[in-house]
């Protein structure tokens, strides 16, 4: 009994690509939730598999009663074939086809009419009824719809098509969010006004609204840490100093169904996988480059409504680029994110979408959430501004990562167990701990582990690696004090930093400065929803002259 029991729960080398998805669904569900939650993962389980809820059910509970070896069961030989006999196969296919040639058309309906007729002349008593002329029909119709561009709007309502060949008909707030980034067209400066170069603008946008629901300002090139830093600020309660100079409230927040992206490696990542699992919703792919309309248009947006109108302004054609763009270069990154966030509070969101009616971005955001968004706490979401690594823990509760030794309190008693390490890759003198907990179907928090002496240093992970090759090509004994020193004296050698250090010098108050969530200003929140002023009668009209006052001078 015991070893079937094994056998039943052993995990295969490698999943087939179906297994996959049954998985993936899976996760979804044992993500612990309320009924509602728990009913609409049901439903996008469902869609995603193209069964039904109750099949989905079924295999979630053979799931927990059998393990995964559930989801690798062979399939049916006759799996995709039709139990008729081949005349009756060509009859319905030649039917079909010859009664849409040209300009006639016929539905399946009618081609199951004329499997009746030709039964009776036939003197068939069992012919082929409505459903299996269906399934016959399927592969044929399927490709027809394929070759529909988009599905577009349907009525008030918008459909979208994944990759995967499902179409989201988009009716609700949170529902669908889309990603996507751009450079933006402006040239910036650090703090002593020596020239960075153009930043990258990450945008989410709700599908529903077109409401811009987070964003992420930086150097860095797209990756899925860049995704995962704007996915935080989109989920988040955003709350704003009074430097930020704003008349209105962000006001978005909580967890989307599904994240539609194009197909980018950063997007495609196990990085992103894991956050999707971890959170509870479910990336899809663009079918085609055009159904990313709705997150690209804020870009031509805040391009021409704002960045058209700063100094450093390049242009979006390098080769058209005004030759004083340059020598007029004076915003740095902390000035630009002031001013592009008074732009999307102030007067994106506050402004009407030509297919909103008479609502303006953030009414209909309002008006469509289905329920009171979901908060996370900061702890839930260090996924998102993490790296995960697993490591082994040592006698004493002692840990090694990066050559670097860490001491955790707790840990003694997971000694020789493998738990999950969470890092942030600007900063690893501090990492966190977690583990597997079977019940929850997920890893929980244990603990921090800090690194031995360097409590009151800081230490990026690019630098540790490049510190521990070199005590390495030097045979030196490679320890936390020896890291450190070799920092120290290698930043002291470098006379100059470099545009690349400086870039990331000066993109460094965004760490410094995380959207902490406080229970007042959740309770704010929660009060506001419903009565948010949408008035814009006094948003302020835009001006470079103003705005160079404002923040400039």
């Amino acid at each position: 009994m015991e070893d079937s029991a094994k056998d039943n729960l052993a995990i295969p080398q490698e999943l087939s690509e179906e297994a996959q998805v049954k998985l993936e669904v899976i996760q979804t569900l044992l993500e612990p939730c309320d009924r509602w939650t728990y009913g609409e993962r049901l439903k996008a389980g469902a869609q995603r598999l193209g069964i039904s809820v109750r099949s989905v059910q079924r295999l979630f509970k053979r799931y927990q009663d059998e393990g995964i070896g559930t989801l690798t069961s062979a399939n049916r030989k006759d799996k995709g074939y039709h139990r008729i006999g081949e005349d009756w196969s060509d009859f319905i296919l030649k039917t079909y086809k010859k009664g849409n040639e040209g300009s006639r058309r016929m539905t399946p309906k009618q081609v199951a009419l004329r499997v009746q007729v030709r039964a009776v002349e036939l003197g068939d008593e069992k012919p082929p009824s409505y459903r299996t002329v269906l399934r016959v029909l399927e592969p044929v119709i399927n490709k027809k719809k394929k070759s529909i561009r988009s599905p577009g709007w349907k009525g008030s309502t918008l459909s979208v098509k994944t990759r995967d060949g499902f179409d989201l008909d988009i009716s609700y707030s949170n529902q669908v969010w889309q990603c996507d980034h751009t450079r933006a067209d402006v040239l910036l400066v650090d703090k002593d006004g020596n020239l960075l170069g153009r930043p990258w603008l990450t945008t989410v946008i709700d599908s529903y609204s077109r409401c811009i629901v987070g964003i992420n300002i930086g150097f860095d090139a797209p990756s899925s840490q860049v995704v995962s830093l704007a996915l935080r600020h989109a989920i988040l309660p955003k709350k704003y100093g009074e430097k930020y100079k704003l008349h209105c409230d962000w006001g978005t927040f909580g967890l989307p169904q599904y994240l539609f992206t194009d197909g980018g490696k950063d997007f495609r990542s196990n990085h992103l996988s894991e956050i999707a699992g971890q959170l509870g919703f479910v990336l899809k792919l663009r079918d085609r480059p055009s159904e990313g309309g709705i997150v690209e248009r804020p870009f031509g947006t805040l391009n021409t409504g704002l960045l058209s109108t700063l100094p450093g302004y390049t242009g979006s054609n390098v080769q058209e680029r005004p030759k004083e763009a340059e020598e007029d270069a004076c915003l740095t990154l902390r000035e630009l994110e002031q001013l592009v966030v008074r732009f999307i509070v102030d007067r994106h969101n506050q402004s009407m979408d030509a297919r909103m009616g008479d609502q303006t971005r953030i009414q209909r955001w309002e008006a469509g959430l289905t329920a009171t968004p979901e908060l996370l706490s900061e702890r839930e979401l260090d996924i998102c501004l993490m790296k995960q690594a697993r490591r082994q823990v040592q006698r004493g509760g002692y840990l090694q990562f990066e050559n670097i030794n860490y001491k955790g309190e707790n840990l003694q008693g997971y000694a020789g167990q493998t738990v999950g390490l969470r890092f942030d890759p600007k900063d690893i003198t501090t990492i966190w701990v977690y583990r597997y907990d079977k019940v929850e179907g997920k890893e929980v928090f244990l603990t921090r582990a800090h690194a031995q002496g360097l409590e009151t240093e800081q230490l990026t992970l690019e630098d540790a690696k490049t510190a521990s090759k070199r005590l390495r090509d030097r045979d030196k004994t490679i320890n936390n004090a020896a890291i450190v020193q070799e920092v120290i004296e290698r930043e002291a050698a470098t006379k100059k930093p470099t545009r690349k250090q400086r870039q990331k010098s000066e993109q460094a108050y965004r760490q410094l400065e995380p959207l902490a969530v406080q229970e007042k200003a959740v309770a704010e929140e929660q009060a506001a929803l419903g009565g948010i002023s949408t008035d814009i009668s006094d948003v302020e009209v835009w001006d470079l002259e103003q705005m160079q006052e404002d923040y400039l001078c």
